[in-house]
């Protein structure tokens, strides 16, 4: 494997990683949301809804809540593989006037587009509220680092 395609193989995961998720979400009243979140191929469906959990607690705290219920959930994959166009190399030698040519086809790299689609719809409560003690706390889903991640708005990677 030549050096450009090491380094390839190397980095085009890590960039894709980098910003391979993006959120949407609409709020429906006052205590329930739509969160939308849509990863690249890379995150696969358990990576969109990772990053849909967590914009959901994102959410259920910039709204003044504590805790959230997934109440209803939808998913799609969009994901394809396309297949680039190949080459062909030719090389051959000379033996008494004739040529034995060899004819090498070289397929193109595969390349994956679209994205895994999460949907959750939720209910926020708060710590006071009855039915609260069933739902999920946000601040536990997002981890120590919860208050970075509610300044920061939205989660844009899936891991």
């Amino acid at each position: 494997m030549s050096q450009v395609l090491r380094t390839a193989a190397f980095l085009v995961p890590a960039i894709a990683l980098a910003a391979c998720a993006g959120t949407n979400t609409i709020r429906t009243s006052s205590d329930t949301a739509i969160v939308q979140a849509s990863a690249a191929p890379i995150c696969r469906g358990t990576g969109a809804a990772k990053v849909a959990q967590k914009q959901a607690a994102i959410e259920t705290i910039k709204a003044g809540y504590d805790r959230y219920i997934i109440v209803d959930a939808a998913s799609a994959n969009n994901v394809q593989v396309t297949q680039t166009p190949g080459s062909y190399r030719t090389s051959g030698t000379v033996y008494g006037g004739y040529v034995n040519a060899t004819t090498t086809y070289q397929p193109g790299m595969p390349i994956m587009h679209g994205t895994h689609d999460q949907a959750f719809a939720i209910k926020m409560f708060r710590d006071s509220d009855p039915g609260s003690g069933r739902a999920i706390s946000a601040r536990e889903t997002l981890g120590p680092k919860w208050q970075d991640m509610v300044k920061a708005g939205s989660i844009r990677t899936c891991t």
